[in-house]
């Protein structure tokens, strides 16, 4: 097996954050499923996990830069486990999305009207928890995704492979 190193970690989080985004728009644009804000939020912190990953690979000689890289690509898999897990078990039951923070944050930052291929809400959050994947909800399967991610990162920092490629 492979060592677990951060180099390795870090483009496995890019690369899987992308393609975890991919396979949303790939749901939405083949199979019609119509995403939440909460689906639209986690879409937003994979591809923020993607940058941040990314720029701590290319980084390959600075030590502190690449822990710094880890330390939030596993806050931003901690944060979008927080994001499935609030869609799984709050929004999906509400009525509307309207106004809950997903809602709000994704008005401020104007990611519809700027990236509307990727950021545009066309569904609540109780349609959107009518799709499943494999019999889960998307949100369980994007959950488990940033957990995947936040762990490596966690456990790579731990067992201190920051150093090593």
């Amino acid at each position: 097996m492979r060592a677990l190193t951060a180099s390795r970690v870090l483009a496995f989080s890019a690369l899987v954050s992308l393609a975890g985004v991919a396979a949303a728009l790939v749901a939405q644009y083949q199979f019609g499923v119509k995403p939440c804000p909460w689906c639209v939020m986690q879409r937003g912190i994979f591809l923020l996990i993607a940058v941040v990953s990314a720029l701590g690979w290319a980084l390959q000689r600075a030590g502190f830069a690449r822990v710094l890289a880890l330390l939030l690509t596993a806050a931003l898999g901690v944060a979008g486990l927080f994001a499935a897990g609030y869609q799984h078990e709050v929004a999906s039951k509400l009525a509307s999305c309207d106004m809950t923070f997903a809602d709000r944050v994704l008005t401020a930052l104007k990611l519809e009207e700027r990236f509307p291929s990727v950021f545009m809400v066309t569904a609540n959050c109780s349609e959107a928890s009518a799709y499943t994947l494999l019999g889960l909800p998307y949100e369980i399967w994007s959950g488990a995704l940033f957990t995947l991610i936040a762990l490596l990162c966690l456990l790579t920092l731990k067992r201190g492979a920051v150093h090593r490629r």
